[in-house]
């Protein structure tokens, strides 16, 4: 058996674009962690995936604490369940370690004391204030006067809660703004291991590589390696020569013919290793989609199960035109599958679309 590049996509969006699930929960369960860098990411994502979902819908999950928001992979942000919010947390662990250790010059101190420390702060919610104030205290305690100076800037701000053990809620605002947020300590569902962060990945997202695995979780490649020999997972060949790991038994691949408005980060480009994002659009797409000087991502626009465009709001009050470009020589999107996808993206943010534009754009 040999993959190629029809099939990786087609066993992708299977699990990407699943039948309709009964509950939020089990949808993010189902479809994997969302990034959550910008925050209406998580309502836009659920909804292009099972159309219906509403501002309300998500808000209320969140609030009912049946999804979660946090730091975690990579230093992103994410939107998972509980338990899927614990693996990433070990993964987070392992991923960060030397970065939390080099940057805050721990020499005599453990990092582990250190968060385990800031999350029994974090018992109840706390600013992020009070979490930059608590990381200067422990680490002049702890390493001295030098160590506690480090913490400085935004960077700084992030080491005071970016090790994956504690999620966050918008202070003030609603969820799918990008307001102030507070930090409270996680309660860990389960003590899952490296092995139990790739099988959640591949269940959302593969066939995957082992390079997409270590892209995807911020891990080393022997650390990925160790946890799919734990799995005693094979690898199938597949395009550019790579070996492709899967779940034992993966649901048959899908093809989508229709038009969805995915959010910035979306899974089908930040699951994958840079590499290994053909499986849904083109090089030359993706470096306008992506501008990796500033790392911003414009929302892609997804045509019959294949990035070929990008899409935007105006304005930022409740009434919003949106704009969808699509690129030269891909299928133009037809007039009602804007429209059909456009609801979807005021329902998700509780807007209102006031007019639609479309346009050709050469990448």
């Amino acid at each position: 058996m040999t993959y190629r590049l029809d099939d990786l996509t087609a066993l992708s969006l299977a699990r990407q674009f699943p039948a309709p699930i009964p509950s939020i929960a089990e949808a993010v369960s189902s479809i994997g962690p969302i990034q959550s860098q910008t925050a209406r990411s998580p309502f836009l994502g659920l909804a292009a995936r099972f159309p219906g979902l509403s501002h309300a819908d998500l808000t209320a999950a969140y609030e009912a604490g049946e999804i979660v928001r946090g730091s975690t992979i990579r230093g992103t942000v994410h939107t998972s369940t509980p338990a899927g919010f614990t693996a990433l947390g070990v993964a987070t662990a392992i991923g960060q370690r030397r970065l939390f250790e080099r940057s805050l010059g721990l020499e005599g101190s453990s990092l582990d004391d250190l968060w385990r420390d800031t999350e029994t702060f974090a018992a109840t919610w706390r600013s992020v204030e009070e979490l930059v104030d608590h990381l200067r205290g422990w680490l002049a305690e702890h390493e001295g006067a030098k160590s506690s100076a480090r913490v400085v800037d935004t960077f700084g701000r992030y080491l005071s809660f970016g090790h994956g053990g504690l999620v966050r809620r918008p202070a003030k605002g609603d969820w799918s703004s990008q307001g102030t947020p507070e930090y409270r300590s996680h309660t860990r569902v389960g003590t899952p291991s490296m092995a139990d962060v790739v099988a959640l990945h591949l269940a959302a997202h593969g066939p995957a590589t082992r390079k997409d695995l270590a892209w995807w979780s911020g891990c080393g490649l022997r650390v990925i390696d160790a946890a799919l020999e734990e799995l005693g997972l094979v690898g199938v060949p597949g395009p550019g020569g790579h070996s492709y790991v899967d779940v034992a038994a993966p649901p048959p691949g899908v093809a989508l013919d229709d038009v969805r408005l995915l959010p910035e980060f979306d899974a089908l480009m930040c699951a994958y290793d840079p590499a290994g994002r053909g499986r849904f659009a083109d090089t030359d797409h993706l470096r306008v989609l992506w501008n990796q000087k500033n790392g911003l991502v414009l929302p892609p626009l997804l045509v019959d199960g294949r990035i070929t465009g990008y899409w935007r709001t105006s304005g930022s009050q409740r009434r919003r035109s949106l704009e969808v470009a699509w690129f030269a020589g891909t299928r133009k999107p037809r007039r009602a599958e804007i429209d059909s996808a456009a609801s979807v993206v005021a329902a998700a943010l509780a807007i209102e679309v006031t007019s639609v534009t479309l346009t050709r754009e050469v990448a």
